[in-house]
């Protein structure tokens, strides 16, 4: 066992649990490319293309400015442990840059329950009611109060971090 953990880098079960994902993706584009094969990997290729052309810039410029917006400002104290309990950081945008994830989080959370309900939010289903029996004209409001409550959750959050750690700050 020691022999296999040495040369290939981990236990047993990563590999099996590794070949075994391959096989279900091997498993899922066999079945997805039984169809109609050029129209998945048109598809396959313009999501890559959207992604890496439009996407990709635009979260990262909303990125870099949200990191900009959580750097520490003058005059303010620097937490000594940056509110986390880990070991004091260099520099004092390093500590600050945890509060950045306060915006990723509630962010990414928003955007992934958009990705998987848009047609939905949007009202691009025009026949769901008739299916359904269920109103069509609820899940954008809701999903604009969970996106209201994800941000009002990671803002308390970020509030409590704050309280604590200046509570744990010394005057110099």
């Amino acid at each position: 066992m020691s022999a296999f953990r040495d040369r290939y880098g981990a236990s047993p079960l990563h590999l099996l649990l590794v070949l075994a994902s391959f096989a279900l993706t091997l498993y899922a584009g066999v079945r997805l490319l039984r169809g109609d094969t050029v129209g998945v990997l048109i598809w396959f290729v313009g999501a890559a293309l959207i992604h890496d052309l439009l996407l990709l810039p635009a979260y990262s410029v909303t990125d870099r400015t949200a990191r900009r917006l959580c750097r520490p400002r003058p005059g303010r104290p620097v937490p000594k442990d940056g509110g986390s309990g880990a070991p004091p950081p260099d520099t004092a945008s390093v500590r600050h840059g945890l509060s950045v994830n306060y915006l990723r989080v509630p962010a990414f959370l928003s955007g992934l329950l958009l990705l998987v309900w848009w047609p939905l939010i949007l009202r691009r289903v025009p026949h769901y009611t008739a299916v359904t029996g269920l109103p069509a004209d609820v899940f954008l409001g809701r999903w604009l109060l969970i996106t209201a409550g994800l941000f009002a959750v990671s803002a308390l959050c970020l509030l409590l971090r704050m309280r604590r750690s200046g509570r744990s700050v010394q005057p110099e």
